[in-house]
């Protein structure tokens, strides 16, 4: 029996925000986007470990760029703040979840100054139990973090689903025994949920 229904944060809640931070620094920084993504990947898994500062993390990338680092206070909160969109059916499908019963968990490779933007606004309202990467250290698809989640759950792993727009990461899950849904689209995952017996209320 399902007890508790796990969402992932970029591609599902919002709309993936991958190129829009890359492009949005990259404006800022007045560098080729693919060139900053090419140095940026080499260190966004410490990043999103917690494990190297935004500071450290812009000192590193600009010295080989070479170009002068930004001046802004958190170039990554400010890039966050502005290409981050919510997806609304799918916030309002967590709501009917909630009110049907279900323990909601959210758990996302995210960064420290993308937490604060999370919590800045509000959105913690909307789920039982948060797992960040950033504080946990440790990212998807290893099985720490997925433990983790059932563990503030307090669930076994065939009583979640967990839900991903990346295969790898639901794959990542369904190695734990959580039951895995590879998101597309508010409509498809509605339907997944129904294979579950997933109840969904209408109000």
């Amino acid at each position: 029996m399902i007890k508790a229904i796990i969402f992932d944060w970029g591609g599902v809640l919002i709309n993936n925000p991958a190129d829009d931070l890359m492009n949005y620094c990259a404006n800022s920084l007045e560098v080729n986007p693919k060139e900053l993504k090419s140095v940026f990947s080499k260190y966004v898994e410490e990043f999103q470990k917690g494990l190297l500062l935004e500071k450290d993390l812009w000192e590193k990338v600009c010295n080989e760029l070479k170009i002068a680092q930004p001046t802004t206070n958190s170039l990554w909160k400010e890039a966050v703040i502005n290409v981050f969109t919510d997806k609304k059916e799918v916030y309002s499908l967590v709501k009917k979840l909630k009110t049907s019963g279900y323990k909601i968990g959210f758990l996302s490779n995210t960064e420290i100054p993308t937490t604060e933007y999370f919590y800045d606004n509000g959105y913690d309202k909307y789920f039982d139990e948060k797992i960040f990467s950033c504080i946990e250290k440790t990212t998807k698809p290893e099985k720490r973090i997925y433990d983790i989640a059932l563990e503030k759950l307090g669930i076994q792993p065939n009583e979640a689903i967990f839900i991903d727009d990346n295969q790898e990461y639901v794959k990542g899950a369904t190695q734990v025994g959580i039951c895995g849904i590879i998101f597309k689209t508010p409509n498809q995952l509605k339907k997944e949920l129904t294979k579950f017996k997933i109840k969904i209320n209408k109000n």
